[in-house]
Formats: C-alpha cells, structure tokens, sequence
C-alpha cells in the first residue's frame, strides 16, 4: 500500500512510518520541520527513514491546502494518517491560534483531500485530553467528552466531529485514536520523560506538578505503533446497531469509530521517577508544585473496544519502557 503519514519528523509518525515501511509498503511522509522544539532531533529521526528507498519525503505544511492537494494529487495514497498536530497542553496556554490554525484548519484541509481522492482510510491522531473534567475511571470511549480543560484537548475533540460529518456525508472511514502519555526512545524534549532526564543528568531540579500525585497510563511506542499498523489495516466501519435513542460515542451509523490506546494500567508519576533515576543511575532534585491549569489529574484507559476489534492491548511495562528510553538516551545525548 501507498500510506501517507502526515507528522513523520515527529515521535509517533517517526516510529509509526519505520513500522510500516518494515512491513513492505511504500510511505510518503509530510512534515513542516518547525521549531516547536529542537529541529535537529526531528532531522536526525528523519535520517533513519530515508534510509529505506520506499520512503519519500515532502517538507511541506498541512495548513497549506495546494500544497496538500499537489501530494495527493501526485501520489495518490490509499491510506492516509494524521498525526501532524501542534502539541502540548501547556503551550496551548501561551499560543492558543497555533492551536487553531494546525489542529483545526490542517485537518479540516486533510479531511477535504482525503474526501475528494478517493482514500480508503483516514486514521487520526486524538488524546485522552479529550476527557478533560471526566473522573470516572478508567476512561471509556463510551463517555460523554463534552468538558476539554484546555484548548488542546478542544482541538482534539473538534477534530473527532470534524471526521464524523465526513464519514456521515461523504462515506469516508475514518478512526480516531485516542493516545494515553505516550513515551519512550525519540520522544519529545518537551514530554516529561525526557525533561526529567535532561535535569538529573545535569544537576537541575524538575518539576513535579500536583505535587507527584499524578497517575498517568503510561504507553510504550511500540505498543502505540503495532496497534496503530492494526488499525490502519481495517477500515472503520458502520455500526448496525447504533441507535440515537442510546447512542454509542465511539461508533455511528457512519463509517467513524473511536479507540483508546493506552497501557490500561496507571502509574504514580513518583514511581515513573523512581524508575528513571533507576536506569540513570542518580537522584533527582525535585520540586513540587501544585496542579497546572489545562492539567487532568490522572489517565486510566479502558481499551476492551481495541482488544475486541484488533485482538491486542498494549502490554510493555514502565520499567522495560524507561530502560530503552534510557539506553537511547545515553547514547544519543552522548551523556
């Protein structure tokens, strides 16, 4: 197949494009390179994929909507996967119309590309952010998600209706995936992990909000990305049984569908500490701070709609995961 992977200079769509590629099929990935964070980590990902001839890369910027169309037009891909996104909930404090403009309007011109090549499957990237003010645990994708506690996660949720109007009026399926805390090696400098990291190796204080009473659904890469190549293999479908006198928030009489994917199994954020300064071999200097407005106290993910549709549940344990981030780490920073 002919997947194109929108975000590919980035964590997930990095790890996600080498996945697919090692399984014989051909990726055109699509990345700004903006200077969100540290450009040079996302060139040094990219350079692992353009290793594999079936890669092809285009620097270009969804927002761009002739660009987009140029790509589409030009490559004509049968699966296409956004994860092109501008992240973060704290910065969507600071720079909300970012925000907009990425989230929003990016989508909304994959949705129209999507709509008018004849794409067989549209898988998007969602978050559990989604579930904002919810404190009933785990979360289900059966939920009501009608309360975000920051613009990020309103983003997300819009961009899970946008998809829905599409698979209504125009029959395209689409699923949105919604990540639980992913992490693991090539992860971001602005994820906890490897702040946390970056401190102890060189003797700063990290912060640790809500004064460590955090539990967050920790997610290995690998598990995102083996469910994800799962996902992209079936098509959403119908739901025949949806009905609006009880309606199902994850599944419609359209081709839409909504899956969580996390480790189903959460963790004190203390403990997540305790773990890395394990690996890294020295303590960390913590300062504790109070909850972070846009912050969710903690993630639990229900994942027994992707065990049941895809026959797997994401399983890598937190010590496994901070050691291979850690190893990558070491090496790559040279510390």
């Amino acid at each position: 197949m002919t997947i194109l992977i929108t975000g590919t200079a980035g964590f997930i769509g990095q790890a996600l494009a080498l996945k697919l590629l090692n399984n014989g099929n051909k990726v055109i990935g699509l990345d700004n390179h903006n200077n969100y964070y540290d450009v040079k980590l996302k060139e040094d990902r990219l350079k692992i994929l353009m290793k594999n001839s079936n890669y092809v890369h285009e620097k270009k910027d969804i927002t761009n909507k002739k660009d987009l169309e140029n790509i589409f037009n030009h490559f004509k891909p049968s699966i296409v996967v956004n994860l092109a996104a501008q992240a973060g909930v704290r910065y969507s404090l600071k720079e909300p119309l970012s925000y907009i403009n990425n989230n929003l309007l990016g989508f909304a011109n994959i949705l129209e590309c999507c709509r008018h090549n004849e794409v067989k499957h549209l898988v998007y990237a969602s978050s559990s952010s989604v579930y904002g003010a919810n404190t009933l645990m785990p979360f289900s994708v059966k939920q009501n998600v009608d309360h975000p506690l920051s613009l990020y996660a309103a983003t997300k949720k819009a961009n899970e209706l946008m998809a829905h109007s599409y698979s209504h009026l125009y029959k395209l399926p689409t699923t949105g995936l919604r990540f639980f805390t992913v992490y693991g090696p090539w992860d971001r400098p602005d994820m906890a992990l490897q702040k946390f990291a970056s401190s102890i190796m060189n003797n700063k204080i990290i912060e640790v909000f809500n004064n460590g009473n955090h539990k967050r659904d920790f997610t290995y890469i690998d598990d995102i990305t083996e469910c994800m190549s799962r996902v992209i293999d079936k098509p959403a479908q119908p739901n025949a049984k949806w009905s609006s006198k009880n309606p199902d928030p994850s599944s419609s009489l359209a081709p839409w569908r909504i899956y969580n994917i996390g480790n189903n199994k959460p963790v004190n954020l203390l403990e997540y500490i305790d773990s890395l300064e394990k690996f890294l071999g020295k303590k960390a200097k913590k300062k504790f701070l109070p909850l972070q407005p846009g912050d969710v106290p903690n993630t639990y993910a229900d994942v027994n709609d992707l065990m049941l549709d895809f026959n797997y549940k994401p399983q890598t344990t937190v010590n496994d995961g901070i050691h291979n981030f850690v190893e990558w780490f070491m090496n790559y920073y040279r510390q």
